[in-house]
């Protein structure tokens, strides 16, 4: 969901920063991101996530836009307890590719046209009553209603849609399309 580990230190070098200023701004120790550029030691996504985000910052990229400003907020929601058949017919009444699903206020998974293909290949048969709850992909990659926007192509790269919180209440969805609002 994020660019290559491998890069990290190609893009510390290009900024001019060194392992230890690198470390300071991320709250992760010099020795550690000597082992993650070295490839002895990989980063929690959360942790590869702030390194990124840092980085990002210093190649001071020209765009000062943030998740908020390209998020969906009118977003799609379905339940875990409805049917595959309800969420293709949601899918296809509106031409999305994917809906997440939510547990009340929680994010429980999201469904997508690839998924379901997975899951009717994987299945050999129909599936038009099954539960979501039973089928549905994990939960998408969150981000801050102010994570600057040249983060989120990386993510989106790798996942079908990107949810944005805001004071820890989901309020918007960012897809594929939606990044072609940053162009």
């Amino acid at each position: 969901m994020l660019p290559s580990i491998e890069s990290i230190k190609q893009i510390r070098q290009k900024v001019g920063i060194t392992q230890k200023k690198l470390a300071a701004m991320t709250g992760v120790s010099t020795s550690m991101i000597n082992q993650i550029e070295s490839g002895r030691s990989s980063p929690s996504y959360k942790t590869a996530k702030r390194i990124f985000e840092s980085l990002s910052k210093l190649e001071g990229e020209s765009s000062s836009h943030t998740a908020g400003d390209f998020c969906s907020r009118n977003m799609v929601k379905l339940k875990p307890s409805d049917t595959l058949d309800a969420a293709v017919k949601k899918m296809r009444e509106l031409s999305i590719s994917q809906i997440p699903v939510f547990d009340g206020p929680d994010v429980a998974g999201m469904v997508s046209e690839d998924g379901i293909v997975r899951h009717l290949a994987d299945s050999g048969g129909e599936l038009r009553e099954a539960r979501l709850e039973d089928m549905m992909d994990s939960v998408p990659p969150i981000v801050d209603f102010d994570t600057p926007a040249n983060v989120l192509v990386p993510l989106i790269r790798y996942s079908k849609c990107i949810l944005v919180s805001q004071r820890s209440k989901i309020v918007g969805i960012i897809t594929a399309s939606d990044t072609l609002k940053m162009m």
